[in-house]
C-alpha cells in the first residue's frame, strides 16, 4: 500500500469540485498548473490570482528535505512549539557522503564521520512523525519519484531541484527550511502567484538524443534566467514519447532556468511508472479525475490565449549538446565541439566522465549507458577516462545488479559510487588532478558552476546525458562524436560505437530496505540528540527584531561583481558538515564572491582598519563593533541551490539588507524569512555609484509598505552624497517577518 494513500484518495475525490470552482473563479478554462495550484489554496474560493503580481496562500502535500538542509530547517521548527508535522514529512540523508574510492568504504566512512548529524536527524524524525531515509538509500529526488510524488500534487522541497517530481505531473518547489517550518507547523506555504511558459513538444526522439539533450537546449534559448518567476508546464503530443524518468529529467533542470517549477501532463508512461514502483493503488484512485490531470483542451487548441510565453520544440530535431563550462546554459552541440575546442582554448583531454545525480540516475539511464558499455566492450575499447557511476537510489541499484548492468560497469573499469549525490554536490575527494589543474569532466549531472564538482576552479566541466558522458570517457576527447567519428580499439582497428538503446522500465524492481517505520511510537519522550560541545549542530537563537529605526551610516562588507550563486555565498564541499551550525558555517560566507573592487575572491577591506582580510572575518569584526552592514550586488543574485545558509549567515553576522540589480526566486524568500531587507535598484546602472569607503543609509522604513520605494542615501569619503531609489516586492506579510526579525519569530509568537 502506498504512503498516506488515504489522504491521496481524499485529495482525487474533491479534486474535480475544486477545479470547477477553479474556472467559475477565472471565467475561463485552465492550465494543468493552474488546477493543481487552485485545487491547493489554503483557502478554497479565493481568486483570481494575477500572475506574477498576487501573492497566493497554497496548501502543499508533502515537505521533502534532505540532510544538509533538514538540519537547519527542523532545529527551526523546533521553535514551532507542534508535536508533529501538519503534513507528511520525509528526511533523505544523500549529501554527506563523500566520494572517494567506492560505494561501501564510502558509505562506512560517512556513518562514522556524520553519526552525530544522522544520530539528530533521526531522533528529530521520529520525534515529529517525519518519515527518515537512512544513508545509502538513495537520492531525495530520486526517492521522491518512486515512493511519494503523485499526479496533481503540490510538494515543497528544500532542495532546488525540487520539481523532478514534475515528471509525475506533480508541482515540486525548491524552497528554504524556513518555508518548510510553515508548512510543517500548518500554516499556509506564500508564493507569488507564477507565470506560466507552455513548451510544446512535438516529434520524436531518435539516435545519441535523449531527454536530457531536451533541456539542454531550452537552457541554450532561455538562459538561466530564462524561466524566473515561471512554472513551465510541458504539452503537446510530444510529451506522450518521454518517459516518466525522462520527463523528471527534465524538469529536474528546469530549476537552471531559474523556473519556480515544471510540470508534465499525466499519462499512460507516468501511469506505467506508478504501477511499477508499487503504487497500483495511487493509479486506480486517480482514474475517475485522469482528464483534469492536463491542460483543458481548450488551451491547447489556442495556447497563446493561455500562457504568458509560448516555445515550441520538435523532439525530432534535438541533438546531443555539452552546456558548459562554468555555467548550464552554454549549449554547444556535440557536432560542432570540434570547432568550439579550438576557438575557446578548452583542454581537449577529458580527464573524468561522471554518472548519476538527482537528474540522471534512474533505471532507463543507467540501462541505456550500459548499452554503450557493453558495445564497447564488444568491439574492443577501454575507457580513456575515469569513470564513476552513481545509481539513484538502492531500489536502481539492486535492480541492475540483478540484471547485469552493474556488472558490464564494473567490467569496463567503472567506479561505482554509493546511492548519492557526492561528486554532484562536490562532495569528491579527487586525487588524480591537482588542485589548479586545467582539466574537462564531463558529467550527467545539473550543475557546473566553477569549483562546484572538485573545488578546483580551473575544471572545465560540461553537463550532458549519462549516454554522452560514456562515449567521451571511451574517447577520452572533448570534441569526439560519436554519432559521426571513429575509435580505435584494442586490436587497432577503427569501430564506431552503436547509438543507444535501453528499456525505460525493468520487468520488476528488485526489493529494497524501505524507510524506517515510525507509526505507533510516543514521539513525545523522544529525545532530540545534540551534544553540547558539538562542532557540527547549534541550537538556534532567534534574530533580534527590527529596533524600528532607519538603517544609517553603515560600511558596505562587499560590492561583488558578475555571477554571485549561492555556492559563492556559501559553499558546500567541506562546508556541508557544518550545515547545523550556523557560528561555523559563517565562516565560508563569501568566499566565492568576486570582489567589484579588488577582482579577488572572498576578501574585502576592513573599512575601519584598511586591511584585506576574508568577509567573514571582516563581517564579525563590524558585528562586534555593533555596526551593521549592506552588500551590494549584480544580476540574477542568488541563483542555483536553495541553501537558506546564505540567507542566514549574513543575517547571523550583522547584516542589515542585501541590494542588488536582480534576484533569484528562491534566495530573495529565503532572505525576506530571515529578516533581511532584499532590494533592488529602480536604475541598474545604479550599481556604478557604489564605491568601496561609501557608507549608506535606508531611509523610510517606518513607511515601508507595499509597492512603495525606500530611499537610499550614499555617503562618499570625500564627503559628497547621492540619493536613489530601491525597489523591493514585500507584501504586508513579509513586511511583519522584517520587523518581527524573522518569519520564524513571527510563527513563534503566533503559536
Amino acid at each position: 500500500m502506498s504512503k498516506n494513500i488515504d489522504r491521496i484518495r481524499e485529495f482525487y475525490s474533491e479534486f474535480a469540485s475544486k477545479i470547477e470552482k477553479a474556472r467559475k473563479i477565472n471565467g475561463k478554462p485552465l492550465t494543468l498548473t493552474e488546477k493543481i495550484l487552485y485545487a491547493h489554496a489554503f483557502q478554497p474560493g479565493k481568486g483570481p490570482f494575477a500572475r506574477g503580481k498576487d501573492y497566493g496562500e497554497l496548501s502543499p502535500d508533502r515537505v521533502a528535505m534532505q540532510d544538509a538542509t533538514a538540519q537547519m530547517a527542523l532545529l527551526q521548527f523546533m521553535h514551532a512549539e507542534k508535536k508533529t508535522t501538519a503534513v507528511p514529512t520525509t528526511v533523505h540523508c544523500d549529501h554527506l557522503i563523500e566520494a572517494e574510492t567506492e560505494a561501501r568504504i564510502d558509505l562506512f566512512r560517512a556513518l562514522k564521520e556524520n553519526k552525530e548529524v544522522y544520530d539528530f536527524l533521526e531522533s528529530i524524525s521520529r520525534k515529529y512523525g517525519i518519515d527518515f531515509w537512512k544513508p545509502g538509500v538513495g537520492i531525495i529526488h530520486q526517492v521522491i519519484l518512486e515512493n511519494y510524488a503523485f499526479p496533481g500534487a503540490l510538494m515543497i522541497g528544500t532542495d532546488s531541484h525540487t520539481p523532478n517530481a514534475g515528471g509525475l505531473g506533480m508541482i515540486g518547489v525548491g524552497v528554504g527550511g524556513a518555508d518548510a517550518v510553515d508548512v510543517m507547523a500548518g500554516m499556509p506555504w506564500e508564493l507569488k502567484w507564477p507565470k506560466i511558459l507552455g513548451i510544446k513538444l512535438t516529434g520524436r526522439l531518435s539516435g545519441w538524443a535523449s531527454p536530457k539533450d531536451v533541456i539542454l537546449k531550452i537552457l541554450g534559448l532561455l538562459t538561466v534566467k530564462g524561466g524566473t518567476g515561471c512554472v513551465i508546464e510541458y504539452f503537446g503530443e510530444g510529451t506522450k514519447t518521454l518517459s516518466a524518468t525522462g520527463k523528471a529529467t527534465i524538469c529536474n533542470m528546469g530549476a537552471e532556468l531559474g523556473a519556480t517549477s515544471s510540470v508534465f501532463p499525466y499519462d499512460e508512461k507516468i501511469g506505467n511508472y506508478l504501477k511499477i514502483t508499487g503504487r497500483t493503488d495511487v493509479f486506480e484512485a486517480l482514474k475517475p479525475i485522469e482528464s483534469l490531470l492536463k491542460a483543458d483542451e481548450e488551451t491547447d487548441r489556442n495556447p497563446k490565449d493561455y500562457y504568458d510565453q509560448i516555445l515550441e520544440i520538435n523532439l525530432s530535431d534535438i541533438a546531443p549538446s555539452l552546456n558548459g563550462p562554468f555555467t548550464p546554459d552554454l549549449a554547444n552541440p556535440v557536432n560542432k565541439m570540434k570547432q568550439i575546442v579550438k576557438d575557446k582554448n578548452y583542454p581537449e583531454k577529458v580527464s573524468a566522465g561522471l554518472i548519476g545525480s538527482c537528474t540522471n540516475s534512474s533505471y532507463e539511464d543507467i540501462d541505456r549507458a550500459a548499452h554503450i558499455a557493453k558495445d564497447a566492450l564488444d568491439k574492443g575499447l577501454k575507457l580513456k577516462a575515469k569513470l564513476y557511476l552513481s545509481p539513484g537510489s538502492e531500489k536502481v541499484r539492486a535492480t541492475i545488479e540483478k540484471e547485469g548492468q552493474l556488472a558490464v560497469f564494473q567490467k569496463l573499469g567503472a567506479e561505482i559510487l554509493a546511492n548519492a549525490c557526492g561528486p554532484c554536490i562536490g562532495m569528491w575527494k579527487r586525487t588524480d588532478v591537482p588542485m589548479g589543474e586545467r582539466n574537462t569532466i564531463i558529467t550527467s549531472f545539473n550543475r557546473n558552476f566553477a569549483k562546484r564538482a572538485d573545488g578546483n576552479p580551473n575544471t572545465h566541466a560540461f553537463v550532458a546525458s549519462p549516454e554522452m558522458v560514456l562515449a567521451l570517457a571511451l574517447s577520452g576527447n572533448l570534441d569526439f562524436n560519436p554519432a559521426e567519428d571513429e575509435l580505435i580499439n584494442e586490436m587497432g582497428k577503427k569501430v564506431k560505437l552503436s547509438p543507444p538503446a535501453g528499456e525505460e522500465l525493468p520487468k520488476h524492481f528488485a526489493q529494497f530496505p524501505e524507510e524506517e517505520n515510525l507509526s505507533g511510537e510516543d514521539f513525545s519522550k523522544i529525545e532530540i540528540k545534540i551534544a553540547d560541545n558539538s562542532e557540527r549542530l547549534q541550537l538556534l537563537a532567534p534574530f533580534d527584531p527590527w529596533n524600528g529605526k532607519d538603517i544609517e551610516d553603515v560600511p558596505v562588507l562587499i560590492k561583488i561583481k558578475g555571477k554571485c550563486t549561492t555556492d559563492h555565498i556559501s559553499m558546500a564541499g567541506k562546508w556541508l558538515k557544518y550545515r547545523g551550525h550556523l557560528d561555523n558555517i559563517s565562516k565560508n560566507l563569501f568566499l566565492g564572491a568576486i570582489n567589484a573592487f579588488s577582482g579577488e575572491a572572498g576578501k574585502t577591506k576592513n573599512i575601519f582598519t584598511n586591511e584585506s582580510a576574508l568577509i567573514s572575518e571582516t563581517a564579525r569584526d563590524y558585528k562586534k563593533k555593533g555596526i551593521g552592514w549592506v552588500v551590494i550586488g549584480d544580476e540574477n543574485y542568488g541563483e542555483g541551490s536553495s541553501r537558506e545558509h546564505a540567507a542566514m549567515e549574513p543575517r547571523y553576522l550583522g547584516g542589515k539588507a542585501i541590494i542588488v540589480k536582480s534576484f533569484a526566486r528562491i534566495h530573495e524568500t529565503n532572505l525576506k524569512k530571515q529578516g533581511m531587507l532584499a532590494l533592488t535598484f529602480v536604475n541598474p546602472l545604479d550599481y556604478d555609484k557604489i564605491l568601496e569607503q561609501d557608507k549608506i543609509s535606508i531611509r523610510n522604513l517606518k513607511d515601508f509598505s507595499p509597492g512603495q520605494p525606500l530611499t537610499m542615501k550614499i555617503h562618499h569619503a570625500d564627503g559628497s552624497e547621492e540619493e536613489i531609489i530601491l525597489h523591493h516586492t514585500y507584501n504586508q506579510g513579509q513586511i511583519e517577518w522584517f520587523k518581527a526579525g524573522s518569519a520564524l519569530n513571527q510563527i513563534a509568537r503566533n503559536a
